[in-house]
C-alpha cells in the first residue's frame, strides 16, 4: 500500500505550481501552509480520471488519514467519480471526518447522488446532526445542490438549514449561501426568513449580500433584499 500512496505522493510533487500554492494558501487559511503542495484543481480531477478504479486508486482510497491537502482533494475527486451510490455513500462516510477546511468540502459533487435523492436524503440527516463543522456544511451544501428544485423540494429542509447557525464561520457562510440560493429557486418560501427574521443577525445580512452579487436574482427583488438589511 505504501508503494502507491508514495507513488500518488511523487505525481503530486512533480504537478506542482509554486505561485498557485502561494496564491491558494492564503484562501484556506485553517489548513497548515506546509501541507499544501500547489496542484490546480483541474489536474486534480484529470489526474482522478487518469487513475480511474484502479488498484493505486482503490488503495488510495483506504489510506486514511492523508497528510497533504491535494492528496484529500484527490480523494474527494475519485470518490467524485463513484457511480454505484452505496459504494460512494461508504466513500463518503470514511471521508467526511478528515475533511478540515471548506474547500475541501465543496470540491465534490458525487454523481450517483443526484439519481438517488430519495436514499440520499436519509444520509443528509445524519450529516447534518454531526458534531463535524464539514459534515453539516456538506449536508448542507447537497440540499442547495440537489433540493431546491420543484421535483425535490420540501420546506423543512430550510428549517433544518436555519437551525444549524453556530459559531463556525464557515458554517455559517454555507448557510447563507443555501439561503441565498434558495431566493432563486424557492423565492416565496426562502424570502419569509428574511420579512420574519428567522436567521441569525450575521447570516441575515450575508445572505441579502450574495443574493445582491447575484446574477440570478432580478434588480427589483434586489432593492427589495436591500431594505431588508438588518
Amino acid at each position: 500500500m505504501m508503494s502507491a500512496i508514495n507513488t500518488i505522493q511523487t505525481m503530486l510533487f512533480s504537478l506542482k505550481d509554486e505561485e498557485y500554492r502561494n496564491f491558494h494558501c492564503k484562501l484556506i487559511p485553517n489548513v497548515d501552509c506546509e501541507k499544501v503542495i500547489g496542484v490546480r484543481t483541474p489536474v486534480l480531477r484529470k489526474l482522478a480520471k487518469d487513475l480511474g478504479g484502479g488498484q493505486k486508486s482503490e488503495m488510495f482510497l483506504h489510506s486514511l488519514p492523508h497528510h497533504y491537502y491535494e492528496e484529500n482533494n484527490l480523494h474527494a475527486f475519485l470518490i467524485e467519480r463513484e457511480k454505484d451510490f452505496f459504494t460512494c455513500i461508504d466513500l463518503v462516510n470514511e471521508f467526511l471526518p478528515y475533511i478540515d477546511n471548506w474547500a475541501t468540502c465543496d470540491s465534490f459533487s458525487p454523481v450517483a447522488f443526484k439519481k438517488n435523492r430519495g436514499l440520499l436524503i436519509k444520509e443528509i440527516y445524519k450529516w447534518i446532526d454531526s458534531d463535524h463543522v464539514y459534515a453539516k456544511r456538506f449536508a448542507i451544501r447537497q440540499l442547495m445542490k440537489l433540493y431546491l428544485d420543484n421535483e425535490s423540494f420540501d420546506p423543512k429542509y430550510m428549517n433544518m438549514v436555519a437551525c444549524q447557525a453556530g459559531d463556525d464561520y464557515y458554517l455559517n457562510m454555507m448557510i447563507a449561501w443555501y439561503f441565498a440560493t434558495a431566493l432563486v429557486f424557492q423565492y416565496d418560501y426562502a424570502v419569509k426568513y428574511l420579512e420574519n427574521n428567522m436567521l441569525d443577525i450575521w447570516i441575515h445580512n450575508k445572505t441579502i449580500q450574495k443574493a445582491i452579487e447575484s446574477y440570478r436574482i432580478d434588480n427589483h427583488i434586489k432593492d427589495y433584499l436591500r431594505q431588508l438589511k438588518r
